[in-house]
Protein backbone atom coordinates (compact mmCIF):
# COMPACT_ATOMS: atom_id res chain seq x y z
CA UNK A 1 0.00 0.00 0.00
CA UNK A 2 1.35 3.44 -0.97
CA UNK A 3 2.24 5.68 1.96
CA UNK A 4 0.89 9.22 1.73
CA UNK A 5 2.92 11.95 3.42
CA UNK A 6 1.07 13.72 6.21
CA UNK A 7 1.49 17.39 5.36
CA UNK A 8 -0.78 18.58 8.16
CA UNK A 9 -0.15 16.80 11.48
CA UNK A 10 -2.94 17.03 14.04
CA UNK A 11 -4.33 15.38 17.19
CA UNK A 12 -0.98 14.82 18.81
CA UNK A 13 0.48 15.69 22.19
CA UNK A 14 0.49 19.44 21.50
CA UNK A 15 -1.25 21.98 19.28
CA UNK A 16 0.82 22.77 16.18
CA UNK A 17 0.35 25.50 13.56
CA UNK A 18 1.50 24.52 10.05
CA UNK A 19 1.66 26.96 7.12
CA UNK A 20 -0.51 25.90 4.20
CA UNK A 21 1.47 24.36 1.34
CA UNK A 22 -1.47 23.81 -1.04
CA UNK A 23 -2.97 26.36 -3.43
CA UNK A 24 -6.34 27.88 -2.60
CA UNK A 25 -7.50 28.33 -6.20
CA UNK A 26 -6.24 25.38 -8.24
CA UNK A 27 -7.37 26.33 -11.74
CA UNK A 28 -5.18 28.18 -14.21
CA UNK A 29 -5.89 31.90 -14.80
CA UNK A 30 -8.61 32.31 -17.38
CA UNK A 31 -10.12 28.86 -16.80
CA UNK A 32 -13.77 28.81 -17.89
CA UNK A 33 -16.52 28.91 -15.30
CA UNK A 34 -19.13 31.08 -13.58
CA UNK A 35 -16.61 32.91 -11.37
CA UNK A 36 -14.95 36.12 -12.53
CA UNK A 37 -11.18 36.58 -12.04
CA UNK A 38 -11.87 39.18 -9.32
CA UNK A 39 -14.06 36.70 -7.45
CA UNK A 40 -11.37 34.02 -7.61
CA UNK A 41 -8.85 36.56 -6.36
CA UNK A 42 -11.11 37.45 -3.42
CA UNK A 43 -11.60 33.77 -2.65
CA UNK A 44 -7.86 33.19 -2.73
CA UNK A 45 -7.27 36.10 -0.33
CA UNK A 46 -10.12 35.61 2.12
CA UNK A 47 -10.90 31.90 1.83
CA UNK A 48 -14.56 32.56 1.11
CA UNK A 49 -16.92 34.21 -1.36
CA UNK A 50 -20.49 35.36 -0.71
CA UNK A 51 -23.01 35.38 -3.57
CA UNK A 52 -26.19 37.41 -3.10
CA UNK A 53 -28.43 35.17 -5.19
CA UNK A 54 -27.19 31.80 -6.35
CA UNK A 55 -30.71 30.40 -6.77
CA UNK A 56 -33.99 32.22 -7.43
CA UNK A 57 -36.91 32.68 -5.00
CA UNK A 58 -38.96 30.15 -6.97
CA UNK A 59 -36.15 27.61 -6.64
CA UNK A 60 -35.79 28.36 -2.94
CA UNK A 61 -39.48 27.42 -2.51
CA UNK A 62 -38.88 24.06 -4.20
CA UNK A 63 -35.86 23.23 -2.02
CA UNK A 64 -37.59 24.43 1.16
CA UNK A 65 -40.56 22.19 0.43
CA UNK A 66 -38.23 19.23 -0.12
CA UNK A 67 -36.35 20.00 3.10
CA UNK A 68 -39.65 20.15 5.02
CA UNK A 69 -40.74 16.85 3.47
CA UNK A 70 -37.52 15.11 4.44
CA UNK A 71 -37.34 16.28 8.06
CA UNK A 72 -40.96 15.28 8.70
CA UNK A 73 -40.67 11.85 7.05
CA UNK A 74 -40.57 9.20 9.83
CA UNK A 75 -38.36 6.92 7.72
CA UNK A 76 -35.81 9.70 7.19
CA UNK A 77 -35.87 10.63 10.87
CA UNK A 78 -35.18 7.00 11.82
CA UNK A 79 -32.29 6.72 9.34
CA UNK A 80 -28.74 6.87 10.73
CA UNK A 81 -28.07 9.73 8.32
CA UNK A 82 -30.38 11.98 10.36
CA UNK A 83 -28.88 13.83 13.34
CA UNK A 84 -31.25 14.76 16.16
CA UNK A 85 -30.95 17.83 18.45
CA UNK A 86 -30.04 16.55 21.96
CA UNK A 87 -32.50 18.82 23.78
CA UNK A 88 -35.47 19.44 21.49
CA UNK A 89 -35.24 16.07 19.68
CA UNK A 90 -35.86 17.89 16.41
CA UNK A 91 -33.99 16.85 13.28
CA UNK A 92 -30.81 18.91 13.11
CA UNK A 93 -29.25 17.59 9.88
CA UNK A 94 -29.85 14.98 7.21
CA UNK A 95 -26.66 13.70 5.56
CA UNK A 96 -26.09 12.31 2.06
CA UNK A 97 -29.11 14.28 0.96
CA UNK A 98 -28.06 14.17 -2.69
CA UNK A 99 -28.56 10.38 -2.56
CA UNK A 100 -31.80 10.48 -0.58
CA UNK A 101 -33.45 13.17 -2.72
CA UNK A 102 -33.44 13.62 -6.47
CA UNK A 103 -34.39 17.27 -5.91
CA UNK A 104 -31.12 17.91 -4.09
CA UNK A 105 -29.21 15.67 -6.50
CA UNK A 106 -30.27 18.05 -9.26
CA UNK A 107 -28.97 21.00 -7.23
CA UNK A 108 -25.56 19.32 -6.90
CA UNK A 109 -25.41 18.89 -10.69
CA UNK A 110 -26.53 22.48 -11.38
CA UNK A 111 -23.80 24.30 -13.40
CA UNK A 112 -24.11 27.31 -11.07
CA UNK A 113 -23.06 25.02 -8.22
CA UNK A 114 -20.72 22.32 -9.56
CA UNK A 115 -19.26 24.75 -12.13
CA UNK A 116 -17.92 26.99 -9.38
CA UNK A 117 -16.49 24.00 -7.53
CA UNK A 118 -14.65 22.77 -10.64
CA UNK A 119 -13.30 26.26 -11.27
CA UNK A 120 -11.95 26.67 -7.73
CA UNK A 121 -10.48 23.16 -7.52
CA UNK A 122 -9.18 22.98 -11.08
CA UNK A 123 -10.52 19.49 -11.84
CA UNK A 124 -13.57 17.30 -11.90
CA UNK A 125 -15.13 16.95 -8.48
CA UNK A 126 -17.17 14.50 -6.46
CA UNK A 127 -19.35 15.03 -3.38
CA UNK A 128 -17.40 14.29 -0.22
CA UNK A 129 -20.39 15.20 1.94
CA UNK A 130 -23.84 16.72 1.58
CA UNK A 131 -26.50 17.59 4.09
CA UNK A 132 -29.44 19.80 4.86
CA UNK A 133 -29.21 21.72 8.12
CA UNK A 134 -32.27 22.77 10.05
CA UNK A 135 -31.55 25.32 12.76
CA UNK A 136 -34.99 25.94 14.23
CA UNK A 137 -35.69 28.88 16.51
CA UNK A 138 -35.68 28.87 20.28
CA UNK A 139 -32.57 26.95 21.11
CA UNK A 140 -30.96 25.16 18.18
CA UNK A 141 -27.34 24.67 19.15
CA UNK A 142 -24.40 26.08 17.23
CA UNK A 143 -21.05 24.65 16.15
CA UNK A 144 -17.86 25.66 17.93
CA UNK A 145 -14.87 27.09 16.03
CA UNK A 146 -13.13 24.53 13.83
CA UNK A 147 -11.53 23.85 10.46
CA UNK A 148 -13.43 21.28 8.41
CA UNK A 149 -10.20 20.10 6.83
CA UNK A 150 -8.81 19.24 10.26
CA UNK A 151 -11.62 16.70 10.65
CA UNK A 152 -11.65 15.53 7.04
CA UNK A 153 -7.87 15.02 7.15
CA UNK A 154 -7.77 13.38 10.58
CA UNK A 155 -10.89 11.20 10.33
CA UNK A 156 -11.65 10.81 6.60
CA UNK A 157 -8.14 10.75 5.12
CA UNK A 158 -8.26 13.69 2.71
CA UNK A 159 -4.56 14.30 1.95
CA UNK A 160 -4.58 17.86 0.62
CA UNK A 161 -6.56 21.08 0.92
CA UNK A 162 -8.35 20.68 -2.39
CA UNK A 163 -11.90 20.75 -1.10
CA UNK A 164 -14.52 23.50 -1.13
CA UNK A 165 -17.91 23.86 0.55
CA UNK A 166 -21.01 25.82 -0.35
CA UNK A 167 -23.77 26.74 2.07
CA UNK A 168 -26.95 27.79 0.25
CA UNK A 169 -29.46 29.63 2.43
CA UNK A 170 -33.04 28.35 2.30
CA UNK A 171 -34.19 30.88 4.91
CA UNK A 172 -33.00 34.41 5.55
CA UNK A 173 -29.76 34.67 7.50
CA UNK A 174 -30.11 37.50 10.01
CA UNK A 175 -27.30 38.76 12.22
CA UNK A 176 -29.13 37.23 15.18
CA UNK A 177 -30.18 33.68 14.28
CA UNK A 178 -26.95 31.74 14.58
CA UNK A 179 -25.34 32.54 11.25
CA UNK A 180 -22.03 31.35 9.85
CA UNK A 181 -18.91 33.15 11.10
CA UNK A 182 -15.51 32.87 9.37
CA UNK A 183 -12.09 34.32 10.18
CA UNK A 184 -10.92 35.79 6.81
CA UNK A 185 -7.46 34.61 5.85
CA UNK A 186 -7.38 31.85 8.46
CA UNK A 187 -7.27 29.28 5.65
CA UNK A 188 -3.56 30.03 5.18
CA UNK A 189 -2.60 28.30 8.45
CA UNK A 190 -3.47 24.76 9.48
CA UNK A 191 -4.01 24.43 13.21
CA UNK A 192 -3.27 20.88 14.29
CA UNK A 193 -5.22 20.22 17.47
CA UNK A 194 -4.13 18.56 20.71
CA UNK A 195 -5.58 15.23 21.81
CA UNK A 196 -6.42 11.86 20.29
CA UNK A 197 -9.56 10.97 18.34
CA UNK A 198 -12.02 8.94 20.46
CA UNK A 199 -13.56 5.79 19.00
CA UNK A 200 -16.78 6.56 17.09
CA UNK A 201 -16.11 10.26 17.60
CA UNK A 202 -18.48 11.15 14.77
CA UNK A 203 -21.53 10.13 16.81
CA UNK A 204 -20.86 12.91 19.29
CA UNK A 205 -19.18 15.44 17.01
CA UNK A 206 -22.21 15.78 14.72
CA UNK A 207 -24.20 17.09 17.67
CA UNK A 208 -21.45 18.89 19.58
CA UNK A 209 -17.84 18.91 18.46
CA UNK A 210 -15.24 17.90 21.03
CA UNK A 211 -12.15 16.45 19.33
CA UNK A 212 -10.42 18.74 16.84
CA UNK A 213 -11.18 21.92 18.79
CA UNK A 214 -8.51 24.63 18.87
CA UNK A 215 -7.38 26.12 22.16
CA UNK A 216 -8.77 29.44 23.38
CA UNK A 217 -5.30 30.92 23.04
CA UNK A 218 -4.99 29.87 19.40
CA UNK A 219 -8.50 31.09 18.56
CA UNK A 220 -7.79 34.44 20.21
CA UNK A 221 -4.62 34.79 18.14
CA UNK A 222 -6.49 33.93 14.93
CA UNK A 223 -9.31 36.36 15.73
CA UNK A 224 -6.89 39.17 16.60
CA UNK A 225 -5.01 38.60 13.34
CA UNK A 226 -7.87 37.92 10.94
CA UNK A 227 -11.05 39.32 12.48
CA UNK A 228 -14.46 37.65 12.24
CA UNK A 229 -16.97 37.95 9.38
CA UNK A 230 -20.64 37.14 10.01
CA UNK A 231 -22.68 36.17 6.96
CA UNK A 232 -26.20 37.49 6.47
CA UNK A 233 -28.39 37.34 3.38
CA UNK A 234 -31.70 36.47 1.87
CA UNK A 235 -32.83 32.95 1.07
CA UNK A 236 -31.09 31.91 -2.14
CA UNK A 237 -27.79 33.53 -1.19
CA UNK A 238 -24.72 31.33 -0.83
CA UNK A 239 -21.33 31.27 0.82
CA UNK A 240 -18.46 29.35 -0.75
CA UNK A 241 -15.59 28.66 1.63
CA UNK A 242 -12.26 26.89 1.62
CA UNK A 243 -11.94 23.66 3.59
CA UNK A 244 -9.40 25.14 6.02
CA UNK A 245 -11.29 28.29 7.04
CA UNK A 246 -11.70 28.67 10.79
CA UNK A 247 -15.45 28.98 11.21
CA UNK A 248 -18.34 28.34 13.56
CA UNK A 249 -21.85 29.44 14.45
CA UNK A 250 -23.72 30.42 17.57
CA UNK A 251 -26.93 29.06 19.07
CA UNK A 252 -30.20 30.24 17.57
CA UNK A 253 -32.36 31.61 20.38
CA UNK A 254 -34.50 33.75 18.07
CA UNK A 255 -37.92 32.63 16.77
CA UNK A 256 -36.49 32.52 13.23
CA UNK A 257 -35.15 29.28 11.80
CA UNK A 258 -31.96 29.15 9.73
CA UNK A 259 -32.03 26.30 7.23
CA UNK A 260 -29.52 25.63 4.49
CA UNK A 261 -28.21 22.98 2.15
CA UNK A 262 -24.50 22.28 2.54
CA UNK A 263 -22.44 20.57 -0.19
CA UNK A 264 -18.76 19.63 0.03
CA UNK A 265 -16.95 19.11 -3.26
CA UNK A 266 -13.56 17.38 -3.33
CA UNK A 267 -11.21 17.09 -6.30
CA UNK A 268 -11.05 13.69 -7.98
CA UNK A 269 -7.27 14.17 -7.70
CA UNK A 270 -7.50 14.36 -3.89
CA UNK A 271 -9.40 11.19 -3.06
CA UNK A 272 -9.50 9.91 0.50
CA UNK A 273 -6.91 7.50 1.87
CA UNK A 274 -6.85 6.01 5.36
CA UNK A 275 -7.45 8.49 8.21
CA UNK A 276 -4.37 10.41 9.31
CA UNK A 277 -5.36 10.68 12.99
CA UNK A 278 -8.25 8.35 13.78
CA UNK A 279 -8.52 4.60 14.48
CA UNK A 280 -11.16 3.97 11.79
CA UNK A 281 -12.84 5.77 8.92
CA UNK A 282 -16.09 7.62 9.48
CA UNK A 283 -19.19 6.17 7.77
CA UNK A 284 -19.46 6.81 4.06
CA UNK A 285 -22.56 8.98 4.44
CA UNK A 286 -20.29 11.48 6.24
CA UNK A 287 -17.05 10.99 4.32
CA UNK A 288 -17.65 9.51 0.87
CA UNK A 289 -15.60 6.67 -0.59
CA UNK A 290 -17.41 6.81 -3.92
CA UNK A 291 -15.24 9.15 -5.99
CA UNK A 292 -17.47 9.24 -9.09
CA UNK A 293 -17.31 12.72 -10.65
CA UNK A 294 -20.46 14.85 -10.64
CA UNK A 295 -21.97 14.92 -14.12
Amino acid sequence: MTTVTDLYPTRGAVEVATPRVDPVVWSEPGAPGPLQPSELSDFDRDGFLAIDQLITPDEVAVYRAELDRLVTDPDVRADERSIIEPKSRDVRSVFEVHRISEVFANLVRDPRVVGRARQILGSDVYVHQSRINVKPGFGASGFYWHSDFETWHAEDGLPNMRTVSVSIALTENFDTNGGLMIMPGSHRTFLGCEGATPKDNYKRSLQMQDAGIPSNEALTGFADKHGIKLFTGLAGSATWFDCNCMHGSGDNITPYSRSNVFIVFNSVENTAVEPFAAPVRRPEFIGARDFTPVR
